[in-house]
């Protein structure tokens, strides 16, 4: 009897002063996770909260990224991926301008043709329609672990607005976009509810705001993404995950189908199982190993203006193509998509464009020239279809993709690394994940 209740103790769990680690009989693995945005953190934290044992890798300190300038938002409403059909002829017209929303600057790169030829090749309307129940499924799933994470206490207190998204509008011809996704929404379960001028106006009393009306999506939520980075790399360290900072891996090696080792230019790691979570870098490390992984970063950029704006809900300025988010002591404004390689060269022109936008929006709000000084980018990884790589690629039997969410990785990070954890624990998926096959074909 007294066996049994330690066996029962072993496998379920233990607390002790409020620190609660589930202890696998003999499962539980040495883990290591290439890359520290939202999706390399959540799936470390995952994993930890399993028992396993987790080391994570970043060149970078981790203070700043995609995973720290994004809009924010929890997004189940955005079920169009950014693969949709025109997306290809439209920056070829911005081809040139390097100021528009959607650039792609011209340049004879081997990857970037290849993924552009894929790109096209997956915006068509039967591909979108396939997926889109696809992006709700996961968005919806991250958004409930953003709650759970909440009500655990892990991070302490932080926002999750729940006031949904505005998709505002200057003309018809946008409204009438929007309203063919509300369409689809409402066959998905999703809310998308017209409202008029006046309406929008009632929503936001202390604002001037130059737009004929607004699609307002229930089901969005907002949320602040540098203070949960902060508290969730403090709940990491705490929870015994090893976070290696400002450490670059520069070659991974592999033995038959089992990755043996990987060397960083400080260390060099052995682990049971590796998980490659590097954003945009993650197609570098993939040819490492001989695995081709489609991927091109697009670049955004944020403005983060601390004066009050009195702005409370988070916007999408249709026609600007601009994300407007209010966070805990600061207003952001966000967006563009940039692909030219992988650079953090901040273009003056493409913030400048961010600042006009907002200004023909809100009336009366000017954008600080101190805000647009500091305004920063963060590299996005676009795979050809819009959908993330999520899953195992079958050439190797320890080796986990987690990578290529686009615009929707701050929304879709915690079910990544939730998916993660249950492929390397053998548990029953959340969801099903082959549309996300890292070897797919385009």
């Amino acid at each position: 009897m007294y066996m049994n209740i330690l066996i029962t103790i072993a496998y379920l769990g233990v607390s002790f002063n409020g620190h609660h680690k589930l202890v696998f009989m003999g499962k539980n693995k040495s883990v290591i996770v290439v890359g520290g945005g939202i999706v390399g953190l959540s799936t470390a934290y995952f994993l930890q909260k399993e028992g396993h044992r987790v080391t994570v890798l970043d060149k970078s300190d981790i203070s700043s990224g995609a995973s720290f300038v994004n809009a924010g938002y929890l997004t189940p409403s955005h079920i169009i991926s950014l693969a949709a059909p025109g997306m290809i002829t439209q920056g070829l017209k911005y081809m040139f301008n390097s100021s528009s929303p959607f650039y792609m600057k011209p340049r004879l790169d081997p990857d970037f043709i290849k993924w552009a030829w894929y790109f096209k090749k997956s915006s068509t309307k039967t591909k979108v329609n396939q997926s889109m129940p696809i992006i709700r499924d996961i968005n919806l799933l991250s958004r409930e672990l953003y709650e759970g994470i909440r009500a655990s206490g892990d991070l302490g207190t932080f926002q999750i607005g729940d006031k949904g998204l505005l998709m505002m509008f200057q003309s018809d011809e946008a409204r009438d976009h929007e309203m063919q996704v509300v369409e689809k929404g409402k066959n998905l379960g999703l809310k998308g509810r017209l409202l008029t001028k006046d309406e929008l106006s009632s929503l936001e009393p202390n604002v001037e705001i130059d737009a004929e009306g607004a699609i307002l999506w229930e089901c969005d939520r907002h949320t602040t993404p540098p203070l949960i980075m902060k508290r969730m790399t403090e709940f990491l360290v705490g929870a015994g995950v090893d976070i290696h900072k400002n450490e670059e891996v520069k070659d991974v090696l592999a033995s038959g189908n089992k990755i043996t080792e990987v060397k960083t230019e400080k260390a060099s790691y052995q682990a049971d199982e590796v998980v490659f979570a590097a954003g945009s870098w993650t197609s570098n490390l993939s040819k490492k190993l001989n695995l081709k992984l489609p991927l091109q970063a697009g670049k955004g950029y944020r403005i983060n203006v601390e004066e009050p704006t009195n702005i409370t809900m988070p916007a999408i300025l249709m026609e600007k193509k601009i994300a407007v988010t209010p966070m805990e002591g600061f207003t952001r404004f966000a967006g563009t998509m940039e692909f030219s390689g992988i650079n953090h060269t901040i273009r003056r022109e493409r913030v400048e464009a961010i600042a006009k936008g907002v200004e023909a929006y809100y009336s009366g709000l000017q954008i600080p020239e101190k805000a647009k000084d500091n305004a920063q980018c963060g590299l996005r990884p676009v795979s050809p279809d819009g959908l993330p790589y999520i899953g195992r690629p079958k050439n190797y039997d320890n080796l986990t993709v987690a990578a290529g969410h686009a615009m929707m990785g701050w929304s879709m990070g915690p079910a990544t690394g939730k998916l993660v954890t249950e492929l390397i624990s053998g548990h029953k998926l959340s969801m099903d994940i082959s549309p996300f096959d890292p070897q797919r074909k385009f």
